[in-house]
């Protein structure tokens, strides 16, 4: 099989995930076994984020699989966002095969009295 063929086929799987609430933002916790930055897209929609990636596990040359448990795969998941979620500000870090989103809330908005100018 050559590489075209490989890729098309690659089993698509959901990573697990955690989200937290804390006060500053939301804080999104993906495993991403094996997949390195360069395969890593992340795509901001109007109201979701999308997060895909691929792992490759082939074999070196005069090697073959037995058994496999950690072969090639897609990571696919996709984060609804909220109003609250300042989009201009979600950052991520992919460290130890794990992708680090956070999501920062937008400023509350304050009361404030509207000075009435002399007309």
């Amino acid at each position: 099989m050559n590489a075209e063929n490989n890729e098309k086929n690659l089993p698509v799987l959901r990573p697990a995930t955690d989200i937290l609430e804390r006060a500053d933002g939301y804080w999104v916790y993906m495993d991403m076994p094996g997949v390195g930055r360069d395969d890593l897209v992340l795509d901001l929609r109007e109201a979701e984020l999308a997060v895909s990636g691929k792992t490759r596990g082939l074999p070196a040359e005069k090697e073959r699989f037995l058994e496999v448990q950690f072969g090639s795969g897609e990571f696919r998941q996709t984060i609804a966002l909220s109003d609250i979620v300042d989009r201009a500000g979600i950052k991520a870090t992919l460290k130890n095969g794990v992708l680090e989103i956070f999501m920062p809330k937008v400023a509350k908005v304050q009361p404030r009295r509207i000075d009435i100018q002399a007309g």
